[in-house]
């Protein structure tokens, strides 16, 4: 019997006593085994996405724009640490992580709520203007407050820019809410 999963046991005669016994039969040989694994990962830009939701829902603040703003500050990665020594996926600096009470800047969750937090204070005190609340974020308030409007900075206008035409897309794209699907969110 081929791969049978334990040795058969079978009734055999002998010469010596009449009555039955039995014996082994040949063993035999091991079923090969396959072992498969999968393993597979997430496109960086999905892989925060529920963290990212729940964070802008709690403080209010568009997800396109948290999402933006990880993307153009760490590309997704949640190692990421610049040459300043921001950290982490929203590039939190260390002042900052303590601040917002940040134990560990390397983990998501928390440098994704900290810093969609600071990025609501950072609205709030520019009145919901998403232009000045990132050049805030890349600059610093005070430097908006000394140029009293976006710094005249080449990363900094550049990160403006690039975030801006980012959200322009993403909002573009964005299903616009009907009547019908209005009343479904109540």
């Amino acid at each position: 019997m081929l791969f049978a999963p334990h040795a058969a046991r079978v009734p055999v005669r002998t010469h010596e006593h009449s009555q039955a016994t039995t014996r082994p039969q040949a063993e035999s040989p091991l079923t090969p085994t396959i072992t498969i694994t999968t393993s597979f990962r997430l496109p960086p830009d999905l892989a925060y996405e529920s963290l990212i939701r729940d964070a802008a829902m709690l403080h209010d603040v568009d997800p396109s724009l948290v999402r933006a703003v990880v993307r153009m500050e760490s590309g997704f990665d949640p190692l990421a640490v610049s040459n300043a020594g921001a950290q982490g996926l929203m590039q939190l600096m260390p002042g900052l992580s303590q601040e917002l009470g940040v134990t560990d800047p390397f983990d998501p969750r928390e440098n994704i709520f900290a810093g969609v937090r600071y990025l609501k204070y950072l609205l709030d005190v520019h009145e919901g203007d998403e232009t000045l609340a990132l050049a805030s974020y890349n600059a610093g308030p005070g430097a908006v407050a000394a140029h009293d409007g976006v710094p005249p900075f080449p990363e900094t206008l550049q990160y403006v820019r690039t975030i801006t035409e980012w959200l322009a897309k993403e909002r573009a794209l964005a299903p616009t809410p009907t009547p019908a699907t209005q009343e479904q969110d109540q």
